[in-house]
């Protein structure tokens, strides 16, 4: 029996040896389209191909794309686990012509495919078209032999594809496999097409057309072919199954989870064993492109993922985290074809384990909450919205975890009345991003990179230099010439600026040409056009012209130094946190550093200490920092640490720096620190200077944020330190090491100073001393004894004490004393125990503080306390107190 991977590697080596470039799958976070949450298709990464913004040096590609459908209108969370083909994670197969190829040669590409290489009985298929494709059906008769009833003319926008509103589109065509009559189900286009008999397993798209916006429809120039085939359902099939669930990788990922929890894979359990397995794979390889758990955006939708994995895993009866310990099963499957799941790995089970540990706190109670809720319906009554809000807002549950909780018990939620609830709440728990990735109007830098090519960069060995420029662009347009005082955007042919990516800003400067200058306070990149924005000072400045190009030496020296300082602090971290430790964000800027990395808890001081010495340790070998050109397999092979959210072509830079010390951590000698880096560094490691961590915070979940200095501004940084230092110093009459012991000695002499003043005003306010009138004696009220006394220099923590001492004085009876501090309140009351069962010092209290201009107050039956604005009112309180006491 072929395996999914065999499928995969049969699918790739068919198109390879039919002259297709085996492109590799893009991330699930897209770079292309700000519209995406994830990507959802294989065509995705190829968008500014078929658009023609883009070129390749290839025109037709094959891939494996891993895809995510689990947010936005691309949503199949909910039936996850339920039905036989739907999944969170899937990989999507295709082969694409980029005007290369179109129906002629597609669809015998498909149907050998099928037929020959996966041997699929031809007597089995059956074919849609779009009603009015006559080219379509005439080949798929000629070539494949079908007749007119296996070639189902489908009316319906089903079988017409477009990108969007306007632009490319064109009819399709869908390959069905019929199971046979054994199967409820009718073919597609009738009224049994729901059923599972007729099974798609191909989709081929045919961009013909280019729709515009007065409803005109022209053939496009270069028509295009982009077709489509889950593995997972072709997997099903061509292993004799049903059910994707029972293929073999994901009957792996199912084994694994009933091994773990010792629970049968196809018994009662059997719909949480294919959730856990289908949310492992979305999640696994997620965190692996860089996606962390969070309450927004992307992040959010993939802690809504792990924790309905997390709930099945908890029905299953897993006591402990569960999910983290199945990753080395996936990684056994899909590791290979997918390396970046073995480099995430330590990443992956942390943030598995970490999340779960957090979640399995809360579920055990709001699973109780929703007992209760259920508890008080009438049978088959729905969830009230208020409730599954609270579920929600308190728990953290999202509405689709709770709505799967109650399809299992036939109930479900009233939505409109959670709607109503989240009103003022939904901006936030939406997944309200933004997108990221190149953005929509970057047109013109496409056109411009090809028309001359991507912009050469210098940078790396000199930071003044001569270029052409080839373009001034103003207000998004290009302009013929831009004069003093105008901002502009300039491209050049090479320059020694780098455009800013991988966390280091871009670098500033000068250019200056016959006819004018210009002050560059910005590099960026799009499309491998560096773009540098400006301001003209002088003159004009014109394309077609030569330009003297200068960096600002003294910034972008800074910047190199902060630069190579975070590749050394990123291996410190991981050797003294732990291999899990990856970069999830950083700033390289000329006045400090931000490195933002996956670690679950605070840095401890020692571990701060331990990571600033051993990257000083470091700058003080002044070792060479050395950088090789080699292909992203050969850096991966060396060790190199791969940087988050940096896009890698064939050949990337490796940086390398630093020796191993006697630490244990590795063999003397070798390389400290290789990471792919296109940024730009210091010569020599002793070029940083000295290196100071000022800083560690939470980023956000799971993610920590160090800040440090570098060079002269850790200098100045440190002698500011020093020059407090002497002048606390100075103050104290001590020297500069002397001052901890002084200062602690100064703490403990204040706080027995504290105690013993707050010890005489206790005795004062008892012994009726000056301002405080004689200490009074209980009275009766209702029966019980009852002492009132309105006290000044006292506070109102010494009030506790003094009502203590009052209990051992009187015996029995209430006590309820008043602190005048400058006009405002303070009230404490206080009952004996052998009349708590009569009377409570939280009623005494809140009659009191009203009267005082306060609200509330509170404590125990035999203590509280309260407060008010409105010392003037003491002897009112008194009496609202002795209204309770008398009843």
């Amino acid at each position: 029996m072929a395996s999914l991977n065999d499928i995969r590697s049969t699918f790739l080596d068919y198109f390879a040896k039919n002259g297709h470039e085996i492109v590799d799958s893009s991330p699930l976070v897209p770079r292309n389209d700000p519209t995406l949450m994830f990507t959802n298709a294989g065509m995705v990464q190829f968008k500014n191909v078929f658009t023609g913004v883009e070129h390749r040096d290839y025109n037709r590609a094959a891939t494996s794309q891993k895809c995510v459908r689990a947010g936005g209108k691309h949503n199949d969370l909910d039936n996850v686990g339920y039905t036989a083909r739907h999944h969170t994670f899937f990989e999507m197969l295709g082969n694409f012509s980029f005007g290369d190829y179109f129906k002629e040669a597609a669809i015998p590409y498909a149907w050998d495919l099928v037929t020959k290489e996966f041997g699929i009985d031809k007597d089995r298929l059956l074919v849609t078209i779009y009603h009015t494709d006559d080219e379509a059906a005439d080949i798929w008769k000629k070539y494949a032999g079908l007749p007119d009833e296996r070639i189902i003319r489908i009316p319906t926008s089903d079988n017409f594809w477009s990108m969007g509103a306007t632009g490319p589109c064109g009819p399709c065509t869908e390959i069905f496999y019929d199971h046979g009559p054994g199967i409820p189900g009718g073919p597609p286009g009738s009224p049994e097409e729901d059923g599972d008999r007729f099974i798609e397993i191909w989709n081929l798209v045919f961009m013909q057309f280019e729709q515009f916006e007065d409803g005109r429809r022209e053939t496009l120039p270069h028509p295009s072919i982009d077709t489509g085939m889950g593995l997972e359902r072709i997997g099903a099939l061509l292993q004799g199954k049903h059910d994707n669930y029972d293929t073999d990788l994901m009957r792996a990922l199912i084994e694994a989870s009933a091994n773990a929890t010792s629970a049968d894979p196809d018994g009662p359990g059997k719909v949480h064993h294919r959730v856990i397995a289908d949310h492992l794979r979305s999640t696994a390889f997620l965190i692996a492109d860089g996606v962390m758990p969070s309450n927004e955006g992307r992040g959010y939708v993939l802690r809504r993922i792990m924790r309905r994995a997390m709930r099945h895993a908890h029905q299953l009866g897993a006591a402990d985290p569960l999910m983290h310990r199945l990753v080395g099963a996936l990684v056994g499957k899909m590791g290979a074809h997918y390396p970046e799941l073995t480099r995430a790995r330590p990443l992956i089970e942390e943030t598995l384990r970490l999340e779960e540990t957090r979640f399995k706190q809360t579920l055990d109670r709001g699973l109780r909450l929703l007992d209760d809720e259920l508890g008080k319906l009438g049978e088959g009554r729905p969830l009230p919205g208020a409730a599954a809000f609270k579920l929600y807002d308190t728990y953290g549950f999202p509405l689709d975890l709770t709505q799967d909780a109650l399809r299992e018990r036939g109930r479900v939620v009233d939505t409109e009345g959670f709607d109503a609830a989240m009103a003022e709440q939904k901006a936030k728990a939406r997944a309200s991003w933004a997108g990221s990735g190149e953005t929509a109007d970057a047109a013109i830098w496409y056109d411009l990179a090809e028309e001359h090519g991507a912009t050469e960069f210098l940078g790396y060995d000199t930071e003044a230099a001569e270029g052409q420029i080839l373009a001034v662009v103003v207000d998004g347009d290009r302009a013929g010439k831009a004069a003093k005082g105008e901002s502009v955007q300039v491209v050049l042919n090479q320059t020694p600026f780098y455009a800013e990516a991988g966390g280091q800003v871009g670098d500033t400067g000068t250019l200056r040409t016959d006819g004018g200058t210009a002050r560059i306070i910005d590099t960026k990149k799009s499309a491998g056009v560096f773009i540098h924005f400006a301001e003209v000072t002088e003159g004009e400045i014109l394309p077609g012209t030569a330009a003297q190009l200068e960096v600002d030496h003294a910034r972008r020296g800074a910047i190199r130094a902060n630069h190579s300082a975070t590749h050394l602090l990123h291996e410190a971290l991981r050797r003294h946190l732990g291999a899990h430790v990856a970069q999830r964000g950083s700033l390289n800027a000329p006045d400090r550093l931000r490195f933002d990395f996956s670690h679950t808890r605070a840095l401890s001081d020692a571990e701060i200490t331990e990571v600033e010495a051993e990257v000083n340790a470091l700058i003080r070998q002044n070792a060479a920092v050395e950088t090789r050109i080699m292909t992203p397999d050969e850096a991966r092979e060396l060790g190199a640490q791969a940087l988050f959210g940096e896009k890698y072509g064939d050949e990337v830079r490796v940086v390398s720096m630093g020796r191993q010390t006697n630490s244990g951590k590795g063999a003397d000698g070798e390389t400290y620190s290789i990471e792919l880096c296109g940024g730009t560094h210091v010569r020599r490691t002793g070029d940083i200077g000295v290196f100071v961590l000022l800083s560690d915070s939470a980023s956000s979940a799971g993610v920590r944020r160090v800040e440090a200095l570098t060079g002269e501004d850790a200098v100045r940084h440190l002698s500011a330190q020093d020059a407090r230092m002497n002048a606390v110093a100075l103050a104290l009459k001590a020297q500069p090491d002397e001052v901890p012991d002084r200062v602690k000695t100064l703490m403990d002499e204040r706080r027995a100073l504290q105690n013993e003043v707050a010890q005489l005003r206790r005795e004062l306010a008892m012994a009726g001393g000056p301002g405080q009138g004689a200490a009074p004696d209980p009275r009766d009220v209702g029966g019980v004894p009852f002492l009132a006394q309105v006290l000044s220099g006292v506070s109102g923590k010494d009030l506790p004490a003094l009502i203590d001492e009052h209990k051992a004085r009187i015996g029995t009876g209430a006590i309820l004393l008043i602190a005048d501090t400058d006009g405002k309140a303070a009230v404490a009351a206080g009952v004996t125990g052998d009349l708590t069962d009569r009377i409570s010092a939280v009623d005494l209290v809140r009659a009191a503080t009203p009267v005082l201009g306060g609200k509330g107050g509170g404590g125990r039956p035999d203590m509280a306390q309260g407060g008010g604005p409105d010392a003037g009112n003491a002897a009112a309180a008194i009496k609202a107190a002795e209204a309770v006491i008398g009843g």
